[in-house]
C-alpha cells in the first residue's frame, strides 16, 4: 500500500495531540487526590518555589547563551550568509531556537506536575502503598506524555514547514544544547544539596535523612526536581528528537535516490505507534495493594514493549514497509530491555552486587568505594556488548537492501530503542516524585507505616532510575552511531556540490583520524571532571553554611519547637553555584569539536566523534550504575541489614552514596547528551570543515 509521507505526518500530529489529552487527564487525576496536611503543604510550597526560582534563573542564563549560538548559526550555517543563503540560514537559526524552547518547556512541565504529585503521593501513603504508587507514577506519566508528544510534534512540524532535514538537525541541536546545560545545571544543584545534607546530617550528627532540622533538606528536595525531573526530561526529549532526526536525514537521502517516500514514512509511523503504545501502557498501568512497585514498573514497560512490537509488525504488513528495517527496529528495542535488565542487576537491592557492597561496608568506607567501583566497571560490559550487537545486527540485516540502508538500519534500531520513551520517562520521573514524597512524610510526621511505604517506593524508584538511565545511555549510543552516518551523509552532499571526493569511512591509521580519535576519547572524562568539581566546590560552601546555622541558631540541633533553619540560604548557594558551573563544561565540548574540525577537517572530526562515543558510553554506564549501586546499598543497610541505621556499615554506605551522587545524577546522565551535541555540531558544520582546515 503506497501512502504519502504527509499522511503519516498528519497521523503523528494526531497521536501527539492524544498524548497531550492523556497528560491533561492524568494531571487532573493527580491534582484531585486529597491533601489536608498543613505542614506538607507548607514544605511542598517551599520545594515548588525553590524549583521554579532556579528554573527561571537557569533559563535566563541559557537564553543569553542560546541567543548567541542562534546568531552564530544564522551567520555561518549551513553556509556563510554573505554567500546568498539568507533564507536557509534563517530557517536553521529559527529551528535551533524552536528546539531550545521545546526542550525548556519539557523541563517546566515536569517541574509543574512533580511538585504537586510529591505531596499527593506523601499523603496517599497513609492509605497504603497502592494509592501512593499510583499518585507517583501518574505524576511521572504526565511528564512522559507531554515530553514525547512535544518531541514528535516538534520534529513533524519542523519537517512539514521547512521540508529541510538540515533544519531538522538544527532543531535537534537546539534540544541537545539546552538539555546539556539543563542536565548539568540541575545535576550540580541536586548533588550539592544531597551530599551536604547527608554528610552533616547522617554522618556527623546521626539525624534522619529528611529531618526538618537540617538546613539543606529543602534544597535537597528542590534538587530532585530540577535535576532528576527537569534535567532528565530535557535529556530524553533530546535523545528522542536526535534519533528521529538522524533516521529522517538518512531516510530522506534514500527516498530521494529511489524517488519514493517509504523510508521517511516508516520513521513517522514507527514513532507515532511507539507513542500510542506508551499512552496505552500508561493509562492501563496498575499495582495491587501489597504488590511490588519495582515489579509493577517493569511489567508496565514490558507490556508497552510487546504492544509496540505488535503494532509496528501490523503496520509493516499493511503498508508494505521493508521487513528488514522492522527487524532492525525490533532488535534495538529488545537490546534496550536487555541493557535495562543489566542495570537492574547491578543496582537492585535484592541482587548480589548490592549485598556484597553492603557487607564490605562493615569494614569501612574504603571498601565500600573499592567494591562499588569494581561492580560499576563490571556493569559496562553487558551494555556495551548489547549496543555493539544491536548496531552490528541492524547493519547486517539491512545490508542486502543496498547502499545507505545499513546505517539507516542502525538509525531505526535507535528509533526502536526509544520508541517507548513515553513509558521510560514516566518511570524515570516517578523516582524523584516518590523520593520527595518520602521526605514530606518525615517532615509532615505521618508515622512509621507511611515512612516504610515511601521507603519501599523510593527504593524501587532508585532501581528504575538506574534502569532508565542505562536505557537512555544505550539509546544515545545507537543514536550517535546513526548521527555518525548522518554526518557522513551531510559531508558527501556538500562534497558533491564542491566537487570533492566522497567519504565512505574513517581509517584509524590515517594520522588526522587518529588525532581526532584520541582527542574525542579524552573529552568525556574531562567533561565529567569539570561537572563533579563543580559539585565538590559548591558542596563545600553548603557544608560550611550548614555548620554555621547549627552553630549560631540556638535550639536548632536540639529540635526545639518554633526553631526553623534558614532553608533559603542553602537554596541560594546551590542555585548560584550551579549557574556558575554549568556553562564551562558544555562550552568546552562545543569549542573542542570546532577546534578539531578546523585542525584536521572532516577526517579528524570523524575520528573525534568515534572516540567520543566509545569513551562517553563507557564513562556514562560506569558512573550511572556505580552511583545507583551505592545509593541502594545505603538504603539496604538502612532497612536493617548489617547493623542498620547509625552502624559502622551505615556510615560507610553514606560515604559511598555521597561519592555516587555526582556520578549517577550529574556527570553520568549528562554524558549521553554531550556525545549527541558533539555529533550534531559535526553534522551542522560539515561544509565548513570541508573547505576550511589546516590538515584536512
Amino acid at each position: 500500500m503506497d501512502i504519502s509521507v504527509e499522511i503519516f505526518q498528519a497521523a503523528s500530529i494526531i497521536v501527539s495531540i492524544l498524548a497531550f489529552i492523556a497528560a491533561f487527564w492524568l494531571y487532573r487525576w493527580v491534582n484531585k487526590r486529597p491533601s489536608s496536611n498543613e505542614r506538607i503543604a507548607q514544605v511542598g510550597k517551599l520545594i515548588r518555589n525553590g524549583a521554579n526560582t532556579f528554573l527561571a534563573k537557569e533559563f535566563k542564563v541559557l537564553s543569553r547563551f542560546c541567543g548567541v549560538i542562534a546568531v552564530v548559526i544564522f551567520l555561518f550555517l549551513p553556509d556563510p550568509v554573505w554567500e546568498g543563503g539568507l533564507l536557509d540560514n534563517a530557517l536553521m537559526a529559527l529551528s535551533y531556537i524552536f528546539g531550545t524552547c521545546f526542550s525548556g518547556i519539557a523541563g517546566k512541565v515536569g517541574i509543574s506536575i512533580a511538585t504537586i504529585a510529591n505531596m499527593k503521593a506523601a499523603e496517599s501513603s497513609v492509605k497504603g502503598i497502592r494509592p501512593s504508587f499510583m499518585a507517583g507514577f501518574r505524576g511521572g506519566a504526565v511528564m512522559g506524555m507531554a515530553v514525547v508528544g512535544s518531541s514528535l510534534l516538534g520534529v513533524t512540524l519542523v519537517l512539514l514547514l521547512t521540508n529541510n532535514t538540515t533544519a531538522l538537525l538544527g532543531f535537534s541541536f537546539g534540544a541537545s544544547s539546552m538539555a546539556l546545560f539543563a542536565k548539568a545545571g540541575g545535576g550540580i544543584f541536586t548533588k550539592t544539596a544531597d551530599i551536604s545534607a547527608d554528610l552533616v546530617g547522617k554522618v556527623e550528627l546521626g539525624i534522619p535523612e529528611d529531618d526538618p532540622r537540617n538546613p539543606a533538606v529543602i534544597a535537597d528536595n528542590v534538587g530532585d526536581n530540577v535535576g532528576d525531573v527537569a534535567g532528565m526530561g530535557a535529556d530524553l526529549f533530546d535523545s528522542n528528537v536526535a534519533s528521529m532526526a538522524a533516521a529522517l536525514v538518512m531516510a530522506s537521502a534514500l527516498d530521494k535516490s529511489s524517488g519514493g517516500s517509504s523510508n521517511a514514512s516508516m520513521v513517522f509511523c514507527y514513532s507515532a505507534l511507539g507513542l500510542l503504545a506508551s499512552i496505552t501502557g500508561v493509562l492501563t498501568a496498575r499495582m495491587k495493594e501489597g504488590g511490588n512497585p519495582g515489579r509493577a514498573l517493569n511489567s508496565n514497560t514490558y507490556v508497552t514493549t510487546a504492544l509496540y512490537g505488535v503494532l509496528t509488525a501490523l503496520a509493516t504488513y499493511v503498508f508494505n514497509f521493508e521487513w528488514r528495517i522492522w527487524f532492525a527496529s525490533a532488535i534495538g528495542l529488545a537490546v534496550g530491555v536487555v541493557i535495562g535488565l543489566a542495570s537492574d542487576y547491578f543496582t537492585d537491592d535484592s541482587r548480589k552486587p548490592v549485598h556484597m557492597v553492603a557487607k564490605a561496608s562493615e569494614a569501612g568506607p574504603a571498601f565500600t568505594i573499592l567494591s562499588g567501583i569494581s561492580y560499576g566497571l563490571m556493569s559496562i560490559l553487558p551494555s556495551m556488548i548489547g549496543i555493539g550487537i544491536s548496531a552490528l545486527a541492524a547493519y547486517k540485516i539491512c545490508e542486502p537492501l543496498g547502499a545507505g540502508y545499513p546505517m539507516f538500519g542502525i538509525a531505526m534500531a535507535a528509533v526502536g530503542m526509544l520508541s517507548i520513551v513515553g513509558m521510560i520517562i514516566s518511570n524515570d520521573a516517578y523516582g524523584p516524585i516518590v523520593d520527595n514524597a518520602r521526605g514530606l512524610v518525615e517532615m509532615g510526621g505521618l508515622g512509621e507505616k507511611a515512612l516504610e511505604i515511601t521507603d519501599t517506593l523510593d527504593s524501587a524508584g532508585n532501581t528504575v532510575k538506574a534502569v532508565t538511565k542505562g536505557f537512555s545511555i544505550g539509546a544515545a549510543g545507537l543514536t550517535v552511531i546513526a548521527l555518525l552516518g548522518a554526518f557522513i551523509s551531510e559531508v558527501n552532499t556538500a562534497a558533491i556540490e564542491l566537487g570533492k571526493p566522497l567519504i565512505t569511512g574513517f581509517d584509524i591509521l590515517n594520522p588526522t583520524v587518529f588525532f581526532g580519535l584520541l582527542f574525542g576519547a579524552a573529552i568525556p572524562p574531562l567533561f565529567s571532571a569539570m561537572l563533579m568539581l563543580g559539585v565538590d566546590r559548591n558542596a563545600q560552601r553548603m557544608v560550611d553554611e550548614i555548620h554555621r546555622q547549627f552553630r549560631e541558631i540556638k535550639g536548632l540541633k536540639e529540635g526545639e519547637d518554633g526553631v526553623i533553619p534558614e532553608y533559603d540560604k542553602c537554596i541560594e548557594i546551590a542555585t548560584h553555584g550551579a549557574l556558575k558551573e554549568l556553562v564551562p563544561a558544555g562550552l568546552m565540548t562545543i569549542i573542542a569539536t570546532l577546534l578539531v574540525g578546523f585542525i584536521g577537517g572532516v577526517s579528524a572530526v570523524g575520528g573525534f566523534i568515534t572516540g567520543n562515543i566509545i569513551s562517553g558510553l563507557i564513562f556514562a554506564l560506569f558512573m550511572s550504575n556505580s552511583g545507583g549501586l551505592w545509593d541502594n546499598t545505603k538504603k539496604y543497610v538502612e532497612s536493617g541489614h548489617h547493623g542498620g541505621k547509625n552502624s559502622a556499615a551505615h556510615k560507610s554506605a553514606v560515604v559511598g552514596d555521597t561519592v555516587g551522587d555526582p556520578f549517577k545524577d550529574t556527570a553520568g546522565p549528562s554524558l549521553n547528551t554531550q556525545i549527541t551535541v558533539v555529533s550534531l555540531i559535526a553534522s551542522l558544520t560539515a561544509t565548513v570543515f570541508l573547505t576550511i582546515s589546516l590538515f584536512g
